[in-house]
């Protein structure tokens, strides 16, 4: 499998350590202060090893010399499989999610769930609207996470609507403004939540399953995102 691997690169002292046990010793006894590792695992790719620290993925090699933080990226189909694993490793479980902190809105029978860190200014958010509208049998938990300029007093106005999602729905899709209101909001631990699941942009999805996919995607990704973690 060809890869392409872009790394930051920390230097260590040469081990002749090998095997995940040894690994590990060697980056502790290096970096006394390096945290918790969770777990070493021997990746197909390049020799490399996955490397757990403080819920961030990096790599190391078989001797424990080096330390690389950056994305394994598969040349020929350009998929990031680091990011494929950050998925996996750092799934969040959906049942303990604070639902109460977002607006829902359940089309259909409402049986798939996804949940989403959005903001009204941001143009994906917009595009991932409009894929959306044509996914049915689906309950959306939509946590207004605002971190566009101006944000916030859109965020605000729409939360203290008389019909919240109704006002989303016009701004998101419509580009119909929401009228200005206030009330109080719940919109500070909103972001300390994205905060805490490691959310850096919007859009942000979620999915039953807890896995969890930074960005657009479009209806036919949505669909099958939402039947692979049915039931979950």
């Amino acid at each position: 499998m060809k890869i392409l691997i872009t790394l930051f690169l920390l230097i260590l002292m040469p081990s002749a350590h090998s095997g995940e046990n040894e690994i590990r010793q060697s980056l502790q006894s290096k970096f006394p202060s390096i945290g918790k590792i969770e777990h070493i695992v021997k990746t197909p790719y390049a020799g490399l090893y996955e490397v757990v620290i403080d819920d961030q993925l990096l790599y190391t090699d078989a001797q424990g010399q080096y330390l690389f933080e950056g994305s394994v990226i598969e040349a020929k189909s350009r998929r990031d499989l680091s990011e494929e694993r950050r998925r996996i490793l750092f799934a969040i479980d959906f049942d303990k999610l604070p639902l109460d902190l977002a607006v829902k809105k359940v089309k259909g029978n409402g049986k798939r769930k996804l949940a989403i860190f959005t903001d009204p200014n941001c143009s994906y958010c917009r595009k991932l609207e409009k894929e959306l509208s044509q996914v049915s049998d689906v309950t959306l938990y939509f946590f207004m996470y605002p971190i566009f300029p101006g944000s916030d007093e859109i965020v605000r106005n729409v939360l203290c609507a008389k019909n919240p999602i109704k006002a989303w729905d016009d701004w998101m899709l419509s580009e119909i403004a929401p009228a200005k209101a206030s009330c109080a909001t719940q919109t500070d631990k909103v972001l300390a939540l994205g905060q805490k699941l490691h959310v850096n942009g919007t859009p942000n999805l979620i999915f039953a399953n807890g896995t969890q996919s930074p960005g657009f995607l479009p209806a036919a990704e949505l669909e099958r995102n939402l039947n692979e973690s049915k039931g979950k």
